[in-house]
């Protein structure tokens, strides 16, 4: 099998604080990284955002093999902004909304039902706050409970706003309780495909994609992590309902890493996305593959996406399972193994030893991205000697 010698890539990060700027730096890094762990030579060009539209190129090679690449970055720093720079106040009511939509659509439920362990990640920052909250509450109830006179209210609302300020807060902003208030009214607005910064990001992000189509390529990788899952399945569906002969003809790959595409798909008013999940499955130009790990429980572990959003006659997305353990040091799986956020950001980040996954390679690589392949047991010297095709159908 010859190496793909020229790629493009179409990449829509998760839901992050980071601009295209700290993405491209983020992928310059794990690049290098990954090119000392492997053994090949990387030159990631700067960010250009020509036109408005980030992008860069990449060129990695060894012996036998040289491929060049070029990288877009659909990142959504802006959604993510407009959702997290509101008032606290207005931050905590707008997220407990999105809990109430989430549990009315019958979210909850459905995440139990399909993945129990992200049933507990959506439960899990509403819990903390409403926790904190009845405290703050309760010492501001203290003189009603203990039947003082109600002058001692002079002391038990400054205390319980003390104890909101400066306890509730800073113990919530370390587990990124209001960063995933954000996510989920990003979620709720994604699935029901509301607001105009939305619908406009949607717009320029189809834009960008039938544009990157047209460039000459081997392979069109179409990249998501997380909560971007979502997003490039709607863009990816805009782009086969507008202009189907954008992809004719070419071989295209839609990988979702750590995929959420149903924290949305599974809302009942999520109709438009499920449809365009099962545009994409059928496409017959697509290949569709999933990343999944097991000790990752920000997505659905084992699932039929396709399926579950109600195309079980269509071509179900291949799976490729990774453990995070095999790729990373014993000394730095320790210091990330509890941190349930920092586990799921590892698919896109570079691994300490040779293993089944590495995201530098999947973009830049030499190997077919539609493939899961087991680089640790090949020389990648030689690419004639570097291919062994594993692939596991659900």
């Amino acid at each position: 099998m010859e190496p793909v010698k020229r790629r493009v890539v179409i990449h829509f990060p998760g839901f992050e604080r980071m601009d295209a700027q700290a993405h491209h730096r983020r992928f310059k890094r794990s690049a290098q990284r990954s090119a000392e762990v492997w053994g090949f030579s990387t030159a990631i060009d700067p960010l250009s955002e020509a036109a408005g539209v980030p992008h860069f190129a990449a060129v990695c090679e060894a012996q036998g093999w040289r491929t060049a690449s070029t990288i877009y970055l659909c990142d959504h720093n802006g959604l993510v902004e407009k959702f997290s720079d509101k008032p606290i106040f207005q931050r905590i009511l707008a997220g407990f909304a999105s809990f109430g939509s989430v549990i009315v659509q019958g979210g909850l439920a459905a995440y139990f039902r399909h993945a129990w362990r992200f049933g507990l990640f959506f439960l899990f920052p509403f819990l903390l706050m409403s926790i904190g909250l009845a405290g703050s509450l309760a010492v501001a109830a203290l003189p009603l409970w203990l039947g003082f006179p109600p002058w001692h209210y002079l002391w038990s609302l400054p205390l319980a706003w003390a104890f909101y300020r400066y306890v509730l807060l800073p113990f919530s902003e370390r587990y990124l309780t209001l960063h995933l208030f954000a996510d989920w009214e990003l979620a709720a607005s994604a699935a029901r495909i509301d607001g105009p910064d939305l619908t406009r990001w949607l717009e320029r992000q189809c834009n960008t994609m039938i544009e990157a189509l047209e460039e000459p390529a081997d392979e069109y990788v179409i990249s998501s992590h997380s909560m971007g899952s979502t997003l490039a399945a709607h863009v990816l569906g805009m782009v086969l309902e507008r202009k189907p002969d954008a992809i004719a003809g070419k071989r295209v790959v839609f990988i979702t890493l750590g995929g959420a595409i149903l924290q949305c798909a599974l809302l009942k008013l999520a109709s438009r996305l499920r449809q365009r999940v099962g545009a994409i499955a059928r496409a017959p130009e697509v290949s569709f593959l999933e990343v999944q790990c097991l000790t990752d429980v920000i997505h659905f572990y084992r699932s039929a996406v396709v399926s579950l959003c109600g195309h079980h006659d269509a071509p179900q997305a291949e799976l490729m399972f990774i453990r995070v353990k095999h790729l990373l040091a014993p000394e730095r799986y320790r210091r990330i193994k509890r941190d349930f956020l920092r586990v799921h950001r590892q698919y896109v980040l570079h691994a300490d030893v040779r293993g089944s996954f590495d995201f530098t390679l999947l973009t830049t690589g030499p190997f077919p991205a539609d493939l899961t392949t087991d680089y640790s047991k090949r020389d990648f010297g030689g690419f004639a000697d570097a291919l062994l095709f594993e692939k596991t159908k659900l």
